[in-house]
């Protein structure tokens, strides 16, 4: 077996998740790899929101769609992702991506925040569709925090167990606070 980044590990589970037609969130647009994917995935017939607070993210996102031979199945927002609610109905999304920290290549002062993180976090529970998936990708250490870390970490332990199946994974030997990958399942 080849060794895994966190990104292609999690696709892994996105891919198998995603099917045509499906409503789909990317809370941390970033560079929009994950926007790419699910947009593939769901195909025409689906829809992909994507979220980021940072134009660049925006202008990197619409540029890899564009030059990508995917469908125009997506919306792209300059806004937080705690505000995912106001586009989606409950109940009615397959697939929520997240990638915590900074994006990549960007200014690392521009970072996900706990409270907002987990404010979009909790929202994203009740989007989601009984079996839907949530894919969270924890980077911290260095200059992108602990706290956001801990607090998530945290509010993970405490979801309900009869609602949700948290998973989590760790790069156990790696060093320098590897990422964290984690799964929620609505059950």
């Amino acid at each position: 077996m080849k060794a895994v980044q966190i990104t292609q590990w999690c696709a892994r589970f996105i891919t198998e998740q995603v099917q045509p037609g499906d409503i789909c969130i990317d809370a941390t647009m970033g560079n929009g790899n994950d926007t790419l994917l699910l947009c593939s995935l769901c195909q025409e017939t689906g829809h992909v929101y994507a979220f980021d607070i940072q134009e660049q993210a925006l202008a990197h996102t619409r540029q890899k769609l564009q030059n990508a031979d995917v469908p125009t199945n997506y919306t792209l927002l300059l806004e937080s992702h705690a505000n995912m609610d106001h586009y989606v109905q409950p109940d009615s999304v397959s697939c929520i991506v997240f990638n915590l920290g900074y994006l990549p290549g960007g200014d690392h002062t521009k970072a996900t925040l706990a409270s907002s993180s987990i404010e979009a976090l909790t929202k994203s529970l009740s989007l989601l569709k009984k079996g839907g998936l949530i894919s969270l990708c924890i980077y911290s250490g260095g200059d992108s925090g602990f706290e956001e870390r801990d607090a998530v970490l945290s509010w993970l332990k405490n979801l309900d167990s009869h609602k949700y199946l948290v998973i989590r994974s760790d790069y156990y030997n790696r060093p320098n606070n590897p990422p964290i990958p984690v799964l929620i399942i609505r059950q």
